[in-house]
Parts: C-alpha cells; sequence; structure tokens
C-alpha cells in the first residue's frame, strides 16, 4: 500500500487525471464551434464503434483463435441484442469458456 501512495506515483495519478479532464474540456469546447449538421451527427454517431474497433483489433491480431472467437460471439450479440453490455458480457463468458475447455494460451 505504501508503494501506491508515493509522491511520484500520486503526481503521475494528478497528471494524468488533468490530461484526461483538460481533453475532454478542450472537445466539448472544440465542438461547440462546429454546427452539427446530419453528416456530422452521422460521423459523431459512428464514432463510439470506430473506438472500439480500434481498442480491439490489435488484440484481435495477437491474441490468438481463443479471442478471436469471443470477439466473433461479442459481435453476433450484438447484432442480436443491440445491447453492447449484453456484447461484452457474451464475449468475456466466450473467452473464459474457451480458456477453461483449453483452448488457447
Amino acid at each position: 500500500m505504501a508503494d501506491v501512495l508515493r509522491s511520484d506515483v500520486m503526481l503521475a495519478f494528478a497528471v494524468m487525471t488533468a490530461v484526461t479532464v483538460a481533453a475532454r474540456l478542450g472537445g466539448f469546447w472544440l465542438m461547440s464551434y462546429v454546427p452539427v449538421t446530419p453528416r456530422v451527427r452521422r460521423m459523431l454517431d459512428a464514432l463510439p464503434g470506430s473506438i472500439i474497433v480500434a481498442a480491439a483489433l490489435p488484440v484481435a491480431v495477437n491474441g490468438g483463435p481463443v479471442v478471436m472467437f469471443a470477439i466473433l460471439a461479442a459481435i453476433a450479440a450484438t447484432i442480436v441484442s443491440r445491447n453492447d453490455f449484453i456484447a461484452v458480457i457474451v464475449g468475456m463468458a466466450v473467452a473464459a469458456a474457451a480458456r477453461a475447455a483449453g483452448f488457447g494460451g
């Protein structure tokens, strides 16, 4: 516990928090100058999905067959249920079951 409360660790947390808050507030400030046309609205609506793909693709490529199968199951759950939370649960459950059954490393 003492390692977590070191001054350099706490300084790193404070800097990361400040950068995160500044980025979010800066985004709100910049978007206040952008007129929200139908084209911009479509882009903003597609943004969460593209962020998920950008985060998941390297993991999928390097993760092997279990990860690919879990991602495919999550995609199928998204298509069927239209609920991202359910898709995450399904993907994690498939990955856990596959690893428990001895597939993958």
